[in-house]
């Protein structure tokens, strides 16, 4: 079931705002709410608050901070919000695009603030970002960023319910939220009311029949997300007369090691870096983005391609910890000369020479090749030589709930319901109707800052009671 009348319910536990997920938006959500006064409540459907952000690089970019200031960039929400917006090809929501960007300092500060130990990546620019404004934990892993967002929310007194499945929400014919029902390891049934509900619960990546419905081009692609992202914002959203938006976009990537499950990160390609197929040839721009790339990946032979660089590139990469993660696993070959990587990798060595070749000669030209890219003001690449072979994966869906500013969800015409929120993968995103609109950052960007204004707006409600006409508990 999907909508349940409160006259069905048996509310063992009422509290103000009920916050469905425990990843990054959820747990932020929590704090926010809970700072107005708000009594929350995180219901999680695994054991532990990890979430689609525990699988990301945990970076947020903001524009117009403290410590951007302190490493002499220059930025301003307006630059930000500009690639934002040209990236996603100005098919996206300016208003709320400007309305995050605006508040991405804000969120980035506050989470400091909060414990979470933020710091700027200033050693490269990631695909559409004109300035340094990536902030990341000290590992630069979402792993690390859920760990940090964890002890806060354990500072601060939180409780979080996890395996705890929400299956229904109580909605009455106004469709006000009264109330949800969630199922628990052993089978036992509890409904809870609240007066505000935030869905923080991803997106419908690890639905594979959403995703051949709504992003064909990717249902070969590698899932590499959190299994629990199987729609149910839309489903909930759905059947309370929202508006669902963008439901074709998505982040993917174009470089998870095959066989590992550990993404090799963009900066070995925006440095320098290039990708060949099977047959030793590059088939793409490949810095246009690694969100877009993931097509092109799997549109080649045996669904994989390789990803090839140096030691000036390596050594670059150790600043990740997966990266370290893939040399440990033995992802990643080595060879003294492209014959030798070549050997390594099971790649014909002649054409990938005369691919390498090729690259060299772009690079010090400046000239564009054939597919657009310029590789100027990079050095060429020397020996040693280093490659690891990679699979387009889809890591998460980009559209959903139409939101306003404060993530309040919206109707088909524009009203607000009276008391939804959503955030993260739950609510539509900023990168336009495909992949190719997806910026470094976009699904961070809107899972905090989307998860600290929704969970303001959300605990401002219960101070509100009269305006919604109430929830009768």
């Amino acid at each position: 079931m999907t909508l349940l009348h409160p006259s069905a319910a048996q509310f063992q536990l009422e509290v103000e705002v009920a916050v469905i997920g425990g990843g990054g938006c959820g747990l932020t959500a929590a704090l926010a709410a809970q700072q107005l006064g708000a009594e929350v409540l995180v219901l999680e459907r695994d054991r532990a608050t990890l979430g689609t952000t525990a699988m990301s690089t945990g970076l947020i970019p903001a524009a117009g901070t403290c410590f951007q200031q302190r490493a002499g960039v220059r930025d301003s929400p307006e630059r930000l919000a500009a690639d934002i917006l040209v990236k996603a090809r100005r098919q996206t929501d300016a208003e709320i695009v400007t309305a995050l960007a605006k508040e991405s300092a804000a969120t980035v500060h506050w989470l400091a603030d909060n414990g979470i130990p933020l710091s700027l990546v200033d050693s490269f620019l990631y695909p559409g970002h004109s300035m340094h404004r990536m902030h990341g934990t000290p590992n630069r892993t979402g792993a690390e960023l859920m760990g940090a967002l964890s002890g806060a929310v354990e500072r601060a007194q939180i409780p979080v319910l996890t395996e705890a499945l929400v299956t229904d929400l109580f909605a009455d014919d106004r469709g006000l939220v009264q109330g949800l029902r969630c199922r628990r390891p052993d089978g036992g049934i509890e409904d809870i009311g609240c007066r505000a509900t935030v869905l923080a619960c991803c997106g419908f990546a690890g639905n594979a029949g959403l995703v051949a419905e709504y992003i064909p081009e990717v249902a070969g692609a590698v899932f590499f997300g959190h299994p629990g992202n199987k729609g149910d914002a839309l489903r909930w959203g759905r059947a309370l007369g929202a508006a669902l938006v963008d439901l074709h976009a998505y982040q993917g990537h174009g470089g998870l090691a095959a066989s590992h499950g550990i993404p090799i990160l963009w900066p070995v390609i925006m440095e320098g870096g290039f990708q060949v197929n099977a047959e030793g040839r590059r088939f793409s721009d490949e810095s246009q983005g690694y969100s877009e790339q993931a097509v092109q990946v799997v549109a080649q032979p045996g669904h994989a391609a390789y990803t090839i660089f140096d030691q000036r590139l390596h050594e670059l990469m150790l600043e990740f910890t997966d990266y370290r993660d893939a040399l440990e696993a033995r992802a990643v070959r080595r060879g003294a000369s492209w014959g030798e990587l070549a050997e390594a990798l099971g790649l014909p060595a002649a054409e990938l020479e005369r691919t390498a070749q090729g690259v060299a000669a772009y690079t010090q030209s400046g000239a564009a090749d054939p597919f657009g890219r310029v590789f100027l003001s990079r050095p060429p690449l020397q020996t040693p030589f280093f490659g690891v072979k990679v699979h387009g994966a889809l890591f998460h869906t980009q559209g959903g709930l139409k939101v306003n500013a404060s993530g309040r969800v919206l109707r088909e015409n524009g009203e607000p319901l009276p008391n939804l929120f959503a955030g993260g993968g739950a609510a539509r995103g900023i990168s336009g109707p495909s992949c190719w609109g997806y910026l470094a950052g976009n699904g961070l960007l809107t899972a905090t800052t989307f998860g600290r204004l929704a969970g303001k707006a959300a605990a401002q409600i219960h101070l509100r009671r009269g305006e919604i006409c109430g929830t009768g508990h």
